[in-house]
């Protein structure tokens, strides 16, 4: 059970970041808008018509299945923001050990700075291989509603699992 939840998120992580891709191609990037994976599916938060989300979330999950994979992956995922901070983190940490630590501040701000450029490809990496799985032949989109006020608009696209498609 714990797999198939993991995998489940994992794949509509990836279906998100496809379907958001494609939105932000169509709709422009004055469009704010974020999304959420979770085991059922995922939600699009912003003020997006709900055709074009459909649109776009049938389009990627087909370019997916398709075996294009990099659509999974987007540099916009909270992914490389948790990388880039573990990593500035632990190189300030490296950075300030031991004595003379005011003396090292700018060391450390250096290392942090490296650390962030450096967890663009990690982040990235952590995404194709723990966050994310672009196998979606065994997913379907079950159905797309629009939730909110007109100032706070949500879309829940809903998946489903079952016959692995040839």
């Amino acid at each position: 059970m714990n797999g198939n939840f993991i995998t489940a998120l994992r794949q509509n992580h990836a279906l998100e970041h496809a379907t958001i891709g494609l939105l932000t191609r169509r709709v422009g990037l004055n469009v704010r808008m974020v999304g959420q994976a979770t085991t059922t599916g995922f939600y699009v938060y912003g003020n997006v018509p709900t055709d074009a989300i459909q649109e776009a979330a049938t389009e990627g999950l087909a370019r997916l299945q398709s075996g294009e994979r990099d659509l999974a992956l987007s540099p916009l995922c909270g992914t490389n923001i948790s990388v880039a901070g573990i990593m500035a983190g632990v190189a300030c940490l490296l950075a300030l050990g031991g004595k003379d630590r005011g003396r090292r501040l700018p060391i450390a701000i250096l290392a942090a700075t490296w650390a962030i450029i450096a967890a663009q490809p990690v982040g990235r990496i952590a995404q194709k291989y723990l966050t994310t799985s672009a196998d979606l032949s065994d997913v379907s989109i079950k159905r797309i509603t629009r939730r909110g006020t007109p100032t706070r608009i949500l879309h829940k696209i809903e998946t489903a699992r079952g016959l692995k498609l040839e």
